[in-house]
């Protein structure tokens, strides 16, 4: 028996020329509870940045679960996938790590964090019904999970004249970018992540403005 946290089940469909200048992520927390010869499989998924955050969600589900057997993991990070970790927790070694990262790459997501917590029903599962029990608690909370494509960022140096900032603003923030700085004098500085999917309209636009300069930094 399966529940699942959320009732919207999004997926967003990669495109593969797209999936050059993206890359897909966890949308927001998701949860699902896969029960298996009365032991309870609780699921929960994560976007994440860094492995500060990764530290950060696997203490709170400790302390909202500090009586359950197991709190096994697996984490993706970074735009190449590189940056991985998972644990089995104590379970044994493979059952359970491995199999919650499987379902991560099989939707080829970063940025992303699956925590699942055990709480033992007093059946031994055995080797493949454990290894079974954490795959499925995975894929069913990516089910109840928004997959969504997110733009690469690059950051971008835009220098203007005062009387122009708030039009340089505007321009970015229409496309999406992150104002990273400002500096605000005769001469203003502005320093911002732009998406690649919108910078080549994001960099026409500025370059209508007589004396901006956007350069890659």
């Amino acid at each position: 028996m399966a529940t699942c946290g959320y009732e919207v089940n999004t997926i967003f469909a990669p495109n593969d020329k797209l999936l050059m200048e993206s890359y897909l992520t966890i949308g927001q927390e998701g949860f699902a509870e896969h029960k298996m010869f009365e032991s309870r499989f609780l699921a929960f998924a994560y976007p994440i940045k860094s492995t500060e955050d990764f530290k950060g969600k696997i203490a709170h589900l400790k302390k909202l679960h500090p009586k359950a057997n197991h709190h096994c993991f697996a984490y993706r990070l970074g735009l190449d996938g590189n940056s991985s970790r998972n644990s089995d927790a104590g379970e044994p070694s493979g059952t359970a790590g491995r199999p919650i990262l499987g379902q991560i790459d099989s939707k080829n997501l970063t940025d992303s964090l699956i925590v699942v917590v055990r709480y033992f029903g007093g059946v031994l599962l055995g080797i493949p019904r454990l290894t079974n029990a954490y795959k499925t608690a995975a894929s069913l909370v990516l089910q109840c999970t928004p997959i969504i494509q997110k733009s690469i960022l690059k950051t971008y140096g835009i220098d203007c004249h005062y009387p122009d900032l708030h039009s340089v603003l505007k321009i970015l923030r229409a496309g999406n970018s992150v104002i990273i700085q400002q500096e605000m004098q005769l001469f203003c500085h502005v320093k911002a992540d732009i998406p690649i999917l919108q910078s080549e309209i994001i960099l026409n636009n500025l370059q209508q403005i007589p004396g901006v300069i956007a350069r890659e930094v």
